[in-house]
């Protein structure tokens, strides 16, 4: 793992944690206020502050994870170090891909 990878995967660490109780905690006041799914969308519509801040958290995490799978593939796998990158930049990608499509249908669709 170079430095530059250590620091990102720490980083995006300490920034997912916060990120992730206020996602908690918000599920748990919204199921038991008793909001339906189509309730809880209806708030979320034209939003900028929950498009930020799950774009932010989409973004954390797919850095986050890229780099685990590069780590994980290294470790594990007869893989070079390039084929590894390639596959963890590849994975980031499609989740930071995948993490943008639901924001934009939560927020803006």
């Amino acid at each position: 793992m170079t430095p530059l990878s250590y620091l990102l995967q720490r980083g995006t660490a300490m920034l997912m944690a916060p990120l992730v109780i206020t996602h908690l905690i918000v599920i748990i006041m919204a199921v038991q206020g008793g909001l339906s799914a189509a309730e809880i969308l209806s708030r979320t519509q034209g939003s900028l502050m929950w498009g930020a801040f799950y774009g932010l958290f989409v973004l954390a995490a797919a850095i986050h994870a890229g780099i685990g799978v590069q780590t994980i593939l290294r470790e594990w796998t007869p893989l070079g170090r390039v084929a590894a990158m390639s596959i963890g930049h590849t994975f980031t990608l499609i989740l930071w891909g995948l993490g943008a499509r639901a924001i934009y249908a939560v927020v803006w669709a």
